[in-house]
């Protein structure tokens, strides 16, 4: 029997908890996980992660989805359902860099990460003897100033119909509006800065600069606004008077590779709910 997951953000009330699981219940259902928070007075929001194994009568997704619906909207609900049946879709997305690509390819074939990878696209020729290694389709998309616009309409065509969501996994190029819009898909950024800090072009090199004693990597939901998408897992590591920008660097690369795969993990097991610019995210 598969499960299903039920992400919710609703106005806090009285008895959602109680709603919830009372209507699991009735359809002869069974709750495995139930994770919830409250907003509290700040703007009284309510957000909860539900995960149950399904009646066999409900174990279909559109099933279920209609039977959710009337309570959903009881609750004033915003809401999302998933099944368990449904192994996410990851596209991924690289330049130059990669040790990120790397680490998901890895993590992917051991199994730690339940998705599939569909393909792989580039500005570069560099990471295709990963794909062929892990046999994943390769498209390479070169992109200047003056063909971006071109190359970002066949970079959402490669990946429109093949992929759930998309991971940039150091992909060197800011996505625009037009592509976002297109695409209509999460996109996962990894910047190798500890955001809000250091946005932009070389972050370890500011981060020199002046002088930290903390460098960090950010995985975020990509969005037009530069490094201020709503952040999903940050990593941080201790750092001295005597490491280098080429060193910070290197410890980077580690911290890069774990904030992503943890956000990327969230996300496949869908703990993440998006909410203004934050996320919350149920262990």
């Amino acid at each position: 029997m598969h499960s299903m997951v039920l992400l919710i953000q609703c106005p806090d009330q009285s008895g959602i908890v109680a709603k919830i699981s009372d209507f699991i219940y009735k359809r002869d259902g069974n709750l495995t996980d139930a994770s919830q928070h409250s907003t509290g007075a700040d703007d009284g929001r309510f957000f909860m992660r539900v995960e149950f194994d399904p009646a066999e009568d409900d174990a279909n997704t559109e099933v279920m989805t209609q039977a959710l619906t009337p309570l959903m909207n009881e609750l004033s609900a915003k809401w999302e359902l998933f099944s368990s049946e449904k192994i996410p879709r990851m596209a991924l997305a690289v330049s130059k860099f990669d040790h990120c690509l790397v680490d998901l390819l890895y993590r992917v074939q051991s199994g730690e990460l339940r998705a599939e990878i569909p393909l792989i696209v580039s500005n570069h020729a560099d990471a295709q003897h990963h794909a062929d290694t892990h046999n994943v389709p390769f498209v390479q998309l070169p992109v200047t100033k003056e063909t971006k616009s071109d190359q970002e309409k066949q970079f959402v065509k490669a990946i429109a119909e093949k992929s759930d969501f998309l991971v940039m996994a150091r992909y060197m190029q800011i996505l625009s509006q037009d592509f976002l819009d297109h695409y209509g898909k999460p996109v996962i950024n990894i910047h190798h800065s500890f955001l809000p800090s250091f946005k932009g072009a070389n972050p370890y090199r500011q981060a020199f600069d002046r002088g930290v004693k903390l460098i960090g990597a950010s995985a975020h939901y990509a969005t037009t606004d530069l490094d201020e998408g709503p952040i999903i897992e940050q990593v941080v590591d201790r750092v001295t008077h005597r490491d280098t920008v080429e060193s910070l660097r290197n410890k980077g690369k580690s911290l890069e590779q774990q904030a992503l795969s943890r956000a990327v993990k969230a996300h496949v097991e869908r703990r993440v709910i998006r909410y203004e610019n934050k996320t919350i995210v149920f262990e």
